[in-house]
C-alpha cells in the first residue's frame, strides 16, 4: 500500500505538520484532512504549500478530523500492508500525526527505492513505471492523488501494470 502525506509547509521554511494523509492499493485511494493539533499551534505556514496542495488553513481546521481519530482509521486501513512512500519525510509527518494523537506511529514507512532494489528495476524499467503512472493519475499535490500515482508506479513495477486505477475515494472532503 502505497501513502503519501501534504504538509502546511516544506520543513525548510518551519516546522512543518501534516494536515492530509492518503493511501492507495490496487488503483483505490483513500485520504484524510487533519485538523491542526493545539501542540503545531504557531508552526510554519506557507503560501507556496498552500499554492501546491490547494488546501487553506480554515478548511482544515474546518473539515480536518482530529490527530487521534485520522491515526486510527489509517491504522486500520494500513493492518498489514507494506507501507511505501516516494519521500523520507512521509515518515516525519507519521511520526508528527503519531505523537499529536498521544500513541507510537502504528508502522513503519518504506522507501520506494527500496521496492526498486527488491525487483531489480534499473533506471530504464523505473522512468518507465513513472511514464505509466503519469499517464494513468492526473490529479497530483493531493494525498489521495499522489498515493494512487505511486500505487500505479509501484504495480508498474512488480509488473502489474493491468490494474487501472479507478476514480479516488475520498474521506473527509
Amino acid at each position: 500500500m502505497t501513502i503519501d502525506f501534504e504538509a502546511s509547509c516544506l520543513p525548510r521554511h518551519g516546522r512543518s505538520y501534516p494536515i492530509e494523509v492518503g493511501v492507495a492499493d490496487g488503483g483505490m485511494a483513500r485520504s484524510w484532512l487533519i485538523r491542526p493539533h493545539d501542540d503545531w499551534a504557531g508552526w510554519g505556514w506557507t503560501a507556496e504549500a498552500e499554492a501546491l496542495h490547494g488546501l487553506t488553513r480554515e478548511r482544515i481546521e474546518r473539515d480536518g478530523q482530529p490527530a487521534a481519530t485520522v491515526l486510527a482509521q489509517l491504522a486500520d486501513v494500513a493492518q498489514g500492508c507494506r507501507m511505501i512512500a516516494d519521500s523520507p519525510i512521509d515518515q516525519y509527518w507519521l511520526d508528527m500525526l503519531a505523537a499529536a494523537a498521544g500513541v507510537a506511529a502504528p508502522f513503519a514507512i518504506h522507501h520506494v527505492t527500496t521496492l526498486f532494489d527488491e525487483q531489480g528495476a534499473d533506471e530504464e524499467r523505473v522512468q518507465a513505471a513513472v511514464s505509466y503512472a503519469d499517464g494513468q493519475v492526473t490529479t497530483r499535490h493531493r494525498a489521495a492523488g499522489d498515493a494512487l500515482w505511486l500505487s500505479a508506479l509501484v504495480s508498474h513495477i512488480r509488473g502489474m501494470a493491468q490494474i487501472v486505477p479507478q476514480p479516488v475515494l475520498m474521506a473527509a472532503q
